[in-house]
């Protein structure tokens, strides 16, 4: 079993209060949820309006198909109109 962890770095610039950048924020981690079957949280920058950081953690058999799927997460994070993608990290255990 291989348990892969991604750590993504988030700037949103229409987010004009705390209660925008939830609304942002919300509408992403179900759409990532639902989208590829992945536990995702804000993890930190809880109290910034336009900076977040989310956590998404995904569990298989194969390290490979852990690859694949977060590949696929940090494309469609890029294409979001709302948000930028700062910057992200992958680990594996």
């Amino acid at each position: 079993m291989v348990v892969g962890v991604c750590e993504v770095e988030l700037y949103i610039p229409n987010a004009l209060s705390l209660k925008d950048k939830r609304r942002y924020l919300q509408g992403l981690i179900k759409r990532l949820r639902n989208n590829f079957n992945a536990s995702v949280a804000e993890i930190d920058y809880k109290d910034k309006w336009q900076r977040a950081v989310i956590g998404i953690a995904c569990i298989d058999e194969k390290q490979k198909e852990i690859d694949i799927r977060f590949s696929e997460i940090i494309s469609y994070i890029s294409r979001e109109k709302d948000l930028e993608l700062v910057d992200y990290s992958i680990e594996m255990f």
